[in-house]
């Protein structure tokens, strides 16, 4: 076959697909014009999150037998239409299920903690250990909404810190705790969201999905509680968790996603939100790199070549 790959990738991933005979061209550089003009003479794309496969372009890739997804998010592709002209779609979630999860703790840990605050007064020479005081993770209780992948892995890693941890999967039924050292309980969407002190969203983009974290739901959202999205910025209504952060309802948040990840694409009020966002000590902000790691790269790699050689 001939693959073109559009993204920054581990060089296993064109090692591994030209060991089995294909003709790999690596062009991370082009733009998304320059991708449409050569497009059709490939028999597989490989694309990270700037290239969406819609209809449009799904249409100029005439010989396309599959296309290729480093990571996990396929809300950039329509899937019904490649289902339509016969194009398998191969995604990868596998390879950055770990990654993920360790930067959601990382980022909670960082909140409960205080550590930007601590930072700065140690480099402005200041000692206000009582302004720094931070709360432990310790016996708290996660809920954890999104079974598949990075809901596991998630688990795994909180289960070393004596935490309760509640899970919910619409689609899932937990009947065990995938290897996980801690107890985890299956639980309902409602009551995970009214009593749950960290929630978790660890669920794709979907029309069901869409805007789910807004106004109607941070208002049954148990007070104080503190939100962690290092899925989709689509599922997340900025305005509505800066109205209640400042309020109070919610403790804090950790975000590594969000609806406009193009900051030059900005209109003023979204560039405000995000500033507001930022400036607040109960948030912790990370520009979508949870999941992009550098062991998490190389198995993304590994993962879709296995995957690509057994399908196609």
């Amino acid at each position: 076959m001939k693959v073109l790959i559009t993204d920054n990738c581990h060089e296993d991933l064109l090692i591994g697909l030209s060991s089995h005979g294909n003709e790999v061209d690596y062009l991370p550089h082009l733009s998304l014009n320059e991708i449409d003009a050569i497009i059709e003479a490939y028999d597989g794309i490989i694309i990270n999150t700037r290239v969406k496969m819609d209809k449009a372009r799904i249409d100029l890739g005439h010989c396309l037998s599959f296309i290729g997804r480093m990571g996990s998010g396929l809300d950039i592709i329509d899937l019904p239409y490649a289902a339509l002209k016969g194009i398998k779609v191969i995604s990868s979630p596998e390879g950055n299920a770990q990654a993920v999860a360790e930067h959601s703790l990382a980022m909670l840990l960082t909140l409960l903690n205080k550590l930007p605050l601590g930072a700065s007064q140690v480099k402005n020479f200041e000692w206000d250990r009582e302004g720094a005081r931070g709360r432990e993770l310790s016996g708290k209780t996660i809920g954890i909404i999104g079974y598949g992948h990075t809901g596991p892995a998630l688990a795994q890693v909180l289960s070393g810190f004596r935490v309760n941890i509640k899970v919910y999967d619409k689609y899932k039924e937990i009947s065990d705790s995938v290897n996980c050292a801690a107890t985890i309980v299956q639980s309902t969407f409602e009551d995970i969201i009214a009593h749950c002190d960290v929630i978790s969203f660890n669920i794709p983009l979907t029309d069901e999905t869409a805007l789910l974290i807004d106004e109607s739901l941070l208002r049954r959202i148990k007070p104080g509680a503190i939100l962690i999205n290092a899925s989709r910025g689509g599922i997340i209504k900025l305005d509505d968790v800066w109205n209640a952060i400042e309020d109070g309802r919610l403790g804090g948040c950790c975000l590594d996603v969000f609806p406009n990840e193009k900051p030059q694409t900005y209109k003023e009020e979204e560039a405000d939100v995000i500033n507001k966002l930022a400036k607040h000590p109960a948030v912790i902000l990370t520009p979508h790199v949870a999941g992009w790691t550098i062991e998490s790269k190389q198995k993304i790699a590994q993962i879709l070549v296995d995957k690509i050689v057994s399908n196609i």
